[in-house]
């Protein structure tokens, strides 16, 4: 895919998922970053630049410390990851749980910008109560 036509697809994606209102994109010297409301999270979505040895990441935060059981938490999460995360995973970032997919940008297409976008703000939202509910604080 033409690096110029990231931003139309992501675009197109978010507008696609997120709730009326809550988009907002930034640019600045680190690249562009979006940040839209799903059901309960907020997704973020980020791209370095537009060439090929840049970064794509799309990220939101699930759980937010402190953590109780935090032994069954990273378990529960480890497990998650090889069996229910497709593309995703569940990373500490920040100190926060979140739910991430990150990727070069060499080779990417609309149809991996569109499934990791999607794929993350799901998971994010559909895990978000159930480990507050069991994990938080």
């Amino acid at each position: 895919m033409d690096t110029s036509n990231y931003i139309e697809v992501i675009e197109t994606v978010i507008t696609s998922l997120k709730q009326e209102g809550s988009g907002q994109v930034t640019h600045n010297q680190e690249g562009y970053l979006w940040k839209f409301q799903y059901g309960t999270v907020e997704v973020f979505v980020q791209i370095t630049g537009l060439t090929e040895d840049d970064t794509f990441t799309v990220w939101s935060m699930v759980l937010k410390p402190p953590f109780k059981n935090e032994q069954g938490l990273f378990r529960k999460l480890l497990e998650m990851n090889s069996t229910e995360t497709l593309e995703a995973r569940f990373a500490i970032l920040s100190d926060q749980i979140a739910v991430v997919s990150t990727r070069s940008t060499n080779d990417l297409s609309a149809s991996e910008i569109s499934s990791a976008i999607t794929t993350v703000a799901t998971l994010a939202d559909y895990y978000d109560e159930p480990l507050q509910a069991e994990f938080g604080a």
